[in-house]
């Protein structure tokens, strides 16, 4: 390792700079392509990327409110499910709804 003197800081640090900044976008597309994004999740893996507790996650298993699948007595649960299921929960907002009612109330004329 190199002895920088105070000259040579201010481009030490920009190189500094331009690495870190190389770094997050490998790190960040990595994480965009997502390969596991088929993967199975046990019941502990679910909690915590659900933020639900584990109780909770077997009560909506018990009332089939949440895609699960069972090998056994284990509980399996595909990320791309709980994604969709996630997503099929979303309410629409006052202006989504209000073109709702106006296409509708347009194609009564």
């Amino acid at each position: 390792m190199e002895i920088l003197t105070f000259d040579q800081l201010p481009k030490a640090v920009s190189e500094l700079l331009e690495k870190v900044s190389k770094i997050e976008d490998i790190l960040s597309h990595d994480n965009s392509n997502e390969p596991d994004a088929d993967s199975l999740f046990s019941i502990k893996q679910a909690s915590a990327f659900l933020n639900l507790s584990i109780s909770t996650i077997y009560g909506k298993v018990c009332r089939r409110e949440i895609p699960v699948s069972k090998q056994g007595k284990k509980l399996y649960f595909n990320k791309i499910e709980l994604l969709d299921w996630i997503r099929s929960g979303r309410k629409s907002t006052i202006a989504e709804v209000a073109n709702s009612v106006s296409l509708l109330h347009g194609k009564r004329r």
